[in-house]
């Protein structure tokens, strides 16, 4: 079960944490893994660690922010089965302290990234006879999160844009799902503790692992098979749902 064979998956943001994940374990259910990333040497990383199992992989030097760029990478992949758009960025900030040039820059990321994406995709699916569609979105886009002004409005977003999506493409072949992750231990998150809460590395992280009900942050892996079966033949009779991954943080924090 839960084989990508032949399939041609992009993934965004796969040189690391979640993509990497996702980008790995696709790999080696048999799926083609085109990796778009800004970060040139993170995606040949990944690329490098599923080639040396006998996947296959290739990495593309890409900013999602940017639709010309984005168009030329997928029109020069061709076949896209499946896109993952799991690229993105955070901010701390509440709605009067959070800089225009802030707010641009996670809109720029989380949001135009994604339109980006799918704006380029979807000709090629529908060329295709259809695909699967997975965003990543977050708790942020179910509960309110202290200090996420801008960050919460970006994945708000991506939820709706998977309803979207997967509404106006029913009848051409194309699913569209979303998952929310809560925490998820990644060198992302570890950065963004160090970068933000300095000096208070380990207090910090043990408050956001707590946070979860379940009492731990979750794992790439863990969310990474998630994706995987949303991405697969097996959940072809799910479009246009949100899935939540998060340990109980949204409805067991109470």
């Amino acid at each position: 079960m839960f084989k990508l064979t032949n399939k041609s998956a992009i993934i965004t943001g796969g040189g690391s944490g979640i993509g990497k994940a996702m980008a790995v374990l696709f790999a080696k259910q048999g799926a083609e893994v085109h990796i778009i990333e800004l970060n040139s040497d993170a995606a040949a990383e990944t690329v490098n660690e599923i080639t040396a199992f006998g996947g296959k992989a290739f990495g593309h030097a890409c900013d999602v922010s940017k639709q010309a760029q984005v168009v030329e990478t997928m029109n020069k992949i061709g076949k896209i089965d499946i896109l993952v758009n799991n690229a993105g960025i955070a901010h701390i900030g509440r709605a009067d302290n959070t800089s225009e040039a802030d707010f641009d820059r996670i809109y720029n990321v989380n949001i135009k990234g994604v339109y980006n994406c799918l704006f380029a995709a979807i000709p090629l699916m529908k060329a295709n006879n259809g695909g699967v569609i997975l965003n990543t979105a977050s708790i942020a886009a179910s509960v309110g999160i202290v200090d996420r002004f801008a960050y919460s409005t970006s994945k708000g977003a991506i939820h709706a844009m998977t309803l979207s999506v997967a509404r106006d493409y029913l009848h051409e072949g194309i699913r569209c799902n979303s998952i929310s992750p809560a925490r998820v231990h990644t060198p992302f998150v570890d950065g963004f503790i160090a970068k933000n809460y300095a000096g208070k590395e380990a207090e910090i992280f043990e408050k956001l692992s707590k946070s979860q009900p379940i009492g731990r942050m979750g794992q790439p892996e863990e969310v990474a098979a998630l994706a995987l079966y949303l991405c697969s033949d097996e959940a072809g009779f799910i479009t246009g749902t949100d899935y939540p991954i998060d340990g109980g943080f949204i409805t067991l924090n109470n």
